[in-house]
């Protein structure tokens, strides 16, 4: 069994080089990529050397130690790799714990984001002390007009901030060159015959499915007893802002209700002490509740259909209380799975795995949980062999999503800590499932 680290995925990211390449370049397309950032791993059955199939180079850039730069002018850096970070390194802007070079400054992830939306927004800010106020952990937040001057006069780039549009159009531009070179992969030979799947993993994909018809017509039968949906649009109408908030948490109980029906159905959960049982699942429903919301995305009208009749768009979450910062991944994730084209049995043995990950906090043992896992991701793999003979990424492809997810999740705990900020309260079934404390 493998451990799917927070080194071994590599995605687009929103300025992460050390440095500007020019466009024109060989290294303009991948001077942008940045490492995803996880505390967490996914366990699944497949090696690392898969995964680097799909992982391109870092072009980063060595301080210039020899040659001082002008007065008045950003350090520049030579060609190479980045220096290796000791752990103790300081923001140059705020004297904050470095996270690595940002356009091409040693600094913060806070100092980094603030640049970002600032040169983004071509936001103007106005000093209250005439600009000479003296940059730290705590005037960061005061004062944005000296950090914006501290961070250019440390060195950060303008030209290394890509816009929304440019990141956009670097994803697709990837994404086509990715479909290339699998397409000049295939030979004109026919591919091998696959051998069938073994007739126990037929049956447990079987079930798994029919498992999941079954706990989803049970949601379907409660679907009188959510609140309606509000018709009012008045925005400043409390009662109407906590009829929307109970509406999208009685759907979410029931989401619940639908992951714990499921996995205690699934071969072994049983087996594993109460403990270990309720450790993976206040860990992992929240995951699985995005992939389940990912499959009913309809990219025609950009919603999300729950109970068949029930669709919202970002609009209406953003209505019901929840931020964009939590609403905006969402979609993003929903987009990127419905663009996979999975079939009902992947996602139900998606599920299985995640469920089954030995990794989360409070598992007593892991070589049962990892024992449990291992079938459903040999499944997996043979499933998508026969399935997509052509498509050798699809595997780690999927695997990564549950990468992606474990993002997703520490998001969404930042969610639930606004929700209570703005005093509203979650059922009790919901916090005790996400450990919200009153």
């Amino acid at each position: 069994m493998s451990t799917l680290s927070k080194t071994d995925i590599t995605d687009v990211g929103h300025g992460d080089s050390l440095c500007c390449a020019s466009e024109e370049g060989p290294s303009a397309a991948t001077a942008e990529v940045k490492q995803e950032k996880l505390s967490q791993t996914v366990s699944y059955g497949t090696s690392h050397n898969e995964l680097l199939l799909m992982e391109p180079s870092d072009i980063k850039m060595y301080p210039t130690e020899d040659t001082p730069a002008p007065e008045g002018h950003p350090v520049k850096r030579k060609k190479g790799p980045a220096p290796k970070m000791l752990g103790n390194e300081v923001c140059s802007v705020c004297g904050d714990k470095a996270s690595g070079f940002h356009y091409n400054v040693l600094s913060c992830e806070g100092c980094k984001g603030f640049f970002r939306r600032s040169v983004i927004k071509g936001a103007q800010y106005t000093c209250k002390n005439s600009g000479r106020c003296e940059m730290d952990m705590y005037m960061r937040r005061k004062c944005q007009q000296c950090r914006l001057r501290k961070c250019r006069e440390a060195g950060m780039l303008e030209q290394c901030v890509l816009s929304e549009e440019q990141i956009r159009l670097k994803k697709m531009k990837k994404q086509e060159e990715e479909t290339a070179r699998t397409s000049a992969v295939a030979t004109p030979s026919p591919a091998p015959e696959m051998p069938p799947l073994a007739p126990e993993q037929q049956e447990m994909i079987e079930k798994l499915v029919a498992m999941q018809k079954q706990c989803n017509k049970r949601s379907f039968l409660d679907r009188p007893k959510v609140t309606p949906w509000p018709q009012s649009q008045d925005p400043l109408n409390r009662e109407v802002r906590q009829q929307r908030f109970a509406h999208f948490t009685e759907l979410a109980i029931m989401s619940v209700q639908e992951i714990v029906d499921f996995a205690k159905q699934l071969p072994g959960f049983l087996e594993l002490t109460r403990e270990d049982q309720i450790a993976l699942l206040k860990t992992s429903t929240i995951e699985i509740m995005l992939l389940e919301t990912s499959r009913r995305y309809n990219p025609a009208i950009e919603s999300i259909t729950f109970l068949k009749d029930f669709s919202y768009n970002k609009e209406d979450f953003a209505k019901a209380g929840l931020q964009l910062e939590f609403i905006n991944p969402i979609f993003e994730f929903s987009k990127g799975m419905n663009d996979l084209h999975l079939d009902e049995a992947e996602y139900a043995l998606l599920i299985a795995i995640n469920i089954f990950s030995a990794d989360r906090p409070n598992v007593q043992d892991h070589e049962l949980v990892e024992r449990l896992q291992q079938p459903y991701v040999d499944a997996l793999h043979s499933y998508i062999r026969i399935k997509r003979p052509n498509d050798h990424l699809m595997f780690p492809r999927m695997l990564m999503k549950l990468v992606s997810l474990r993002t997703l999740s520490s998001v969404h705990s930042e969610q639930v800590f606004a929700l209570r900020l703005q005093d509203k309260k979650l059922p009790p079934l919901l916090s005790e499932i996400w450990d919200v404390h009153e």
